[in-house]
C-alpha cells in the first residue's frame, strides 16, 4: 500500500465550524461597536490561523490596528465556549475514518487553529485515540502552508512525505501538501470553492469524504 498515513486540515474539512467562529469573532467585534460579517465572508477570512483571521477583519472593517490585542483575546475567551455550539462532523468523516483505520492507515490532523483551541474541539467531538496525532499552531512553527509543522508530525510518525495522504479545504492546504511533498486531496463539503483548490494544485477533488478511499 502506497500510503501509511492521512493528514487531516479541521477547520472546513473535518467538522462544519464556520458558524461557531463567525458567532465568536462577531460578538468580539460587538464589544467595541466594530462592523460586523456574515458567514460568507468567514469562510474567506478564516484558514491562515487566529492572527490572520483578525487581520482580515481589521482590513474589512477599516478598523485600527491597535484594536488587534483586544480582539485576540475577547476571541479565545468567547470560543472557549462558544466552540461547541454549532459545529458538527461532517457527514461521512467518521465512517472514512473507521475505514482508514481498518486499513492500517494512521490518521492525524494538522491544523492552523491553535494548538489548545485545536486540543479542545478533537476532544469534544471525536472519541479518544481516534487521531494517533493531533498539530493545531504550535509556537515553535510558522502556520501553514509552512511546511515545518507538517514535517515535525511525519517525523513523529518516522514515515516518508511520499506516504501521506493530505485532506483540506483551501488553498492553503494544498500548498501545504505541496510544499511538504504530499499527495494533496481538496474537499468540496469546506469553505471554499473547486476553483481555488484546482489552482493552488490538488492533485484530486472529491465531493464526498468516502470518494478518498478510492484513493489507497
Amino acid at each position: 500500500m502506497k500510503y501509511k498515513a492521512v493528514i487531516f486540515d479541521l477547520d472546513g474539512t473535518l467538522l462544519d465550524t464556520i458558524e461557531d467562529i463567525k458567532i465568536t469573532m462577531n460578538r468580539a467585534l460587538a464589544r467595541y461597536d466594530y462592523p460586523q460579517f456574515s458567514t460568507e465572508e468567514y469562510k474567506y477570512f478564516v484558514g491562515k490561523g487566529v492572527d490572520n483571521l483578525i487581520k482580515q477583519v481589521i482590513k474589512a472593517g477599516r478598523i485600527n490596528n491597535q484594536a488587534f490585542d483586544n480582539l485576540k483575546k475577547d476571541y479565545y475567551e468567547i470560543y472557549q465556549e462558544q466552540s461547541i455550539i454549532n459545529t458538527k462532523i461532517y457527514d461521512g468523516i467518521n465512517e472514512l475514518i473507521l475505514n482508514l483505520k481498518q486499513m492500517n492507515i494512521s490518521v492525524n490532523v494538522l491544523s492552523n487553529k491553535p494548538h489548545v483551541q485545536t486540543i479542545e474541539v478533537i476532544d469534544h467531538y471525536f472519541k479518544k485515540g481516534t487521531f494517533d496525532l493531533v498539530y493545531g499552531k504550535k509556537e515553535e512553527f510558522l502556520p501553514k502552508p509552512d511546511a515545518s509543522s507538517a514535517l515535525d508530525l511525519i517525523n513523529a510518525l518516522n514515515i516518508k512525505s511520499e506516504e501521506v495522504l493530505y485532506i483540506g479545504d483551501t488553498e492553503t492546504d494544498m500548498l501545504t501538501a505541496t510544499n511538504s511533498g504530499f499527495y494533496s486531496v481538496g474537499v468540496l463539503w469546506g469553505f471554499r470553492k473547486e476553483i481555488e483548490l484546482v489552482q493552488a494544485g490538488a492533485n484530486k477533488i472529491v465531493s464526498h469524504p468516502l470518494e478518498i478511499l478510492n484513493l489507497l
